[in-house]
């Protein structure tokens, strides 16, 4: 099988590549590998079977010579964040949005010069930002989108041209809404939601962490490891099973920002927990204000999806992943 993993040099992609790599994601880790991004992506030690490629999404031409590879499944995780999207209006439109609309009409072309034989599945990563307020008390699966951000509008369109594309048969797509992803390793991103893994990631690495909003905030959280956990189970899932629903609300927790911290406090002390230094800052607070909270997620638990039940497990994933050496 040819396997296409778009935006392979990101934390997910890397994750996700890692998880392939294990023999444990159900896709054949013997499988040819295509790394895509707008820099080289990392190939763990001892990897076979892996390709490395380097360039811009938002070129068509680009787009081309991904669809030229006639990959068997593609998970496209390339995107510019939240924060970045919404600071920089053209270059998300022609990333999130346009670059994603140039790989569907390329992949077109083969289904259509195949007499339609060829049907590459695709795997996309969206947000819960394609919700907007006002919220009910938790997001069903019958709740409606309308983005309140570029972004969120991005992914959005994106979800729809999707489902249009497995319509016709040109694809056999699945948008997964990610929760927001926590905690992430390394350093922090242009990403409105940063500070959600930064108050927990930089304490447990001995820096102070600014909390820019009230303790009171509650958000919709899952671990890197189930994000990748996430993807690679919808690429083994049967999706004609799914109808003409392409995009599915992946579970998470929701716990307010007090939660967290408080987790934080059971897993690693008082000390670690007096590194974080509240400080408002109105612009994000505005932002999250607008972002949802809860979510209940039927239709993913009906299709085997699975995430962390609690906060305090998500920070000991982190432990585990990315932090070995605290305890």
């Amino acid at each position: 099988m040819r396997v296409l993993i778009m935006g392979a040099a990101g934390m997910v992609g890397q994750k996700l590549l890692n998880r392939i790599l294990s023999g444990e994601s159900g896709i054949d880790s013997s499988s040819e590998l295509y790394l895509h991004d707008i820099v080289s992506a990392h190939v763990p030690s001892g990897a076979d079977g892996c390709s490395v490629l380097v360039g811009n999404v938002a070129d068509p031409a680009e787009a081309k010579k991904l669809a030229d590879l006639k990959p068997d499944l593609i998970f496209h995780l390339a995107s510019i964040v939240s924060g970045e999207a919404e600071l920089e209006f053209e270059k998300g439109w022609q990333i999130n949005m346009s670059g994603a609309w140039s790989l569907l009409e390329a992949l077109r072309v083969h289904h259509d010069q195949s007499g339609g034989s060829y049907r590459p599945k695709l795997i996309f990563t969206s947000s819960i930002a394609v919700f907007g307020a006002p919220f009910p008390a938790r997001i069903t699966d019958e709740f409606f989108c309308t983005p309140q951000t570029s972004y969120g509008a991005q992914k959005a369109i994106v979800e729809l041209l999707l489902s249009d594309y497995s319509r016709k048969g040109f694809i056999d797509a699945l948008s997964i809404r990610l929760p927001t992803i926590c905690v992430r390793p390394g350093k922090p991103n242009l990403a409105a939601s940063s500070f959600f893994s930064g108050i927990i990631r930089e304490p447990l690495n001995g820096v102070e962490a600014i909390l820019p909003v009230s303790d009171n905030v509650r958000h919709w959280h899952a671990s890197p490891r189930s994000a990748a956990r996430f993807l690679t189970h919808a690429a083994t899932l049967d999706l004609d099973a799914l109808g003409s629903r392409r995009a599915l609300n992946m579970p998470g927790v929701s716990c307010t920002v007090a939660e967290q911290i408080e987790a934080l406090r059971s897993v690693a002390g008082n000390d670690v927990v007096k590194l974080i230094k509240p400080q408002l800052d109105e612009q994000i607070v505005k932002i999250v204000a607008g972002w949802p909270r809860d979510f209940q997620t039927d239709r993913a638990h009906t299709f085997g999806f699975e995430s962390e039940t609690n906060f305090e497990q998500i920070i000991r994933i982190y432990l585990e992943d990315d932090l070995p050496t605290v305890s």
